[in-house]
């Protein structure tokens, strides 16, 4: 086996780094979304919004959000699988008290 790269490695390699890329910028996007959204809390915290009212009023833009984005179905259906992903750890950031 020889060293050198057919057109279709190249190709293949190039199609990767940018997939590669769009997933990295995808990721800096979420990021810098989230940065925002954490922003956002702390100051409604500080003006004193209760955090659960916080929470519900996030939610509640997002579904929207996605609702008008993707569709009622869609967004159904990705909300269907929450409580098993909610259940597995996935959105738990610290331990809760119940």
């Amino acid at each position: 086996m020889t060293g050198s790269n057919t057109v279709e490695d190249v190709l293949h390699r190039d199609d990767f780094d940018e997939q590669a890329e769009a997933l990295m910028k995808e990721r800096e996007a979420r990021n810098a979304a989230l940065r925002h959204i954490i922003d956002a809390w702390d100051e409604a915290l500080l003006s004193g919004v209760h955090p659960e009212q916080m929470a519900s009023a996030m939610l509640y833009a997002a579904i929207s959000e996605m609702v008008g984005a993707h569709g009622e179905e869609k967004v159904a259906e990705m909300i269907a699988s929450l409580p098993e992903r909610i259940r597995h750890g996935e959105y738990t950031l610290y331990e809760t008290c119940h």
